[in-house]
């Protein structure tokens, strides 16, 4: 507000200001057109704050590995938060967190690591049932407490990536509503210049058929194809606008070339999702903060070998129980993930040990906690304390809450 000085000497207030005819300082921030004025973008929303809904967008963690091949290339394998799935194929797709090179656009705003999906040789062409995809989620509570007004069709999020593909050509993607009636919104990348970073938008207004339940499900979800059959797509499909949910007709019929393609590759990076119309520069977190918000949904506790695992002890004289105190409450009660083989867990106790060969089983689990027991190959004292190593270099424990 402006203070202007009466004749009595009070001060009285108004709203606005005009400069000019195309400046006008306003409680709401300042708008300024065709006089040269560059101005912070504020998005019509808050100026400090969180934006980005995405969890680890810049694809810098990958808990998993860095590489994934052959069947376990089929889900989340490598890039937290995001996976590639696929039906049909003749030749497993491959999935690696791979470096964006010098030089190009993506890393000189700050980006050195992208998701990378490369295609396997389809050798029976692209099948009406065929895909592969890119897939990332959010809970309901991440919209519903975002701050976008999304039953206002002049209410907005956008969303923008960095996208590179080997083979050129114009690829398709689709956001889709869970919660109550399903609801998608298709769009496309536009045609890609074959090994060159093209950057996309797509501003999306609120529609009154969208539902986002404030808890703790999948509600909100990406997918971006590089290929799918004729079973899940129709010509007839309007990209940029929200319809309901149709499993047979969920984008425009797909172009097949990058399917087709032995060992083309996808990458992309960037991902992010925020409240406002417009597309504001990538909010990047240090590596150890989204770490943090990855763990909420997969948490490896070790790998390797000779990784401190947690102390336990002797339930019976062979049932050995152990458990851990998470650091970050995950999304729902996980599920434990261990590999398994001979002799890759010690259980010391009285200066001698005991292995682990078989499973985990996980009891009294939550969000925060979690304990399981196993069978040891070597009987011992009931009630006697122990301590949990690896003792292979293939030995990992994670716990799983993936949407």
């Amino acid at each position: 507000r402006t203070g202007i000085l009466d004749v009595a000497g009070i001060a009285t207030f108004r709203n606005d200001v005009n400069i000019g005819a195309a400046v006008t300082i306003s409680e709401s921030g300042i708008e300024a057109s065709g006089i040269g004025i560059t101005v912070a973008n504020i998005n019509g929303t808050q100026i400090g704050g969180r934006r980005n809904l995405i969890i680890n967008g810049a694809m810098m963690v990958a808990q998993r590995g860095t590489s994934a091949t052959g069947s376990s290339a089929n889900g989340y394998a490598t890039v937290d938060r995001f996976k590639a799935t696929q039906n049909g194929t003749d030749a497993y797709i491959e999935q690696h967190q791979v470096n964006v090179s010098l030089g190009t656009t993506p890393y000189t705003e700050g980006f050195r690591k992208a998701f990378q999906v490369k295609n396997g040789n389809q050798t029976s062409g692209a099948g009406a049932g065929d895909y592969i995809r890119i897939f990332t989620a959010l809970e309901g509570q991440d919209i519903a407490n975002s701050g976008w007004n999304y039953l206002s069709s002049s209410s907005f999020i956008t969303l923008s990536f960095w996208v590179k593909s080997s083979v050129a050509q114009n690829f398709y993607g689709f956001i889709r509503t869970t919660d109550g009636t399903m609801q998608q919104y298709p769009f496309s990348t536009g045609s890609l210049s074959a090994d060159t970073w093209t950057k996309v938008t797509k501003t999306i207004p609120g529609n009154s058929n969208l539902n986002f339940a404030n808890d703790t499900g999948g509600a909100f979800e990406l997918w971006i194809h590089q290929y799918s059959g004729t079973n899940e797509t129709a010509s007839d499909v309007a990209e940029n606008a929200w319809a309901a949910y149709d499993g047979t007709a969920k984008m425009p019929d797909n172009t097949s070339t990058w399917y087709t393609t032995d060992d083309a590759t996808f990458e992309i990076t960037g991902v992010q999702l925020e409240v406002g119309s417009q597309a504001t520069p990538f909010e990047h977190r240090s590596y150890g903060e989204e770490l943090q918000l990855c763990k909420r949904y997969y948490h490896l506790w070790v790998e390797g070998s000779n990784q401190f695992i947690c102390f336990g002890d002797f339930y019976t004289g062979t049932q050995t129980d152990g458990g851990v105190q998470l650091p970050v409450e995950m999304r729902a009660q996980p599920s434990i993930e261990a590999n398994t083989g001979s002799n890759y867990y010690i259980i010391y106790t009285n200066a001698t040990q005991s292995y682990i060969d078989g499973g985990l089983t996980s009891f009294r689990t939550h969000k925060r906690a979690v304990l399981w027991y196993a069978a040891a190959d070597t009987a011992r004292t009931a009630g006697h304390a122990n301590r949990w190593v690896t003792a292979n270099s293939d030995a990992k424990i994670a716990f799983n809450a993936e949407l």
